[in-house]
């Protein structure tokens, strides 16, 4: 069994961190499933079976929103900072630093 997903030998680590680690490779791979249903349903000729992609996807993006969720629950500073990109109006780069500057005061 690979744990690519360590850097460090997987034994030393604590449970909270080997937790985190299979949170970001949980994240990842449901953001990688998000972009491969986007591309197979862009040329997707078949209603049908596009409506089941589509559906898929949605799950797909559930999940990858309930890993993100799980993982700002455990790390104030990310949440302070998402808190001013997300779900916000304007530029996004500016957001960013504001989000920068929130979380440095966090």
């Amino acid at each position: 069994m690979g744990f690519d997903q360590y850097h460090e030998p997987p034994g030393e680590l604590p449970d909270d961190v080997r937790t985190f680690a299979r949170m970001i490779a949980s994240l990842t791979e449901e953001a990688e499933a998000i972009g491969w249903y986007e591309q197979r349903i862009a040329l997707e000729k078949d209603e049908q079976a596009r409506a089941i992609m589509e559906n898929a996807q949605e799950e797909e993006f559930k999940h990858f929103g309930m890993d993100l969720e799980f993982l700002l629950r455990r790390m104030p500073k990310w949440r302070a900072a998402l808190q001013e990109i997300l779900f916000t109006d304007g530029d996004i780069v500016k957001a960013g630093e504001r989000g920068e500057k929130a979380e440095d005061d966090s």
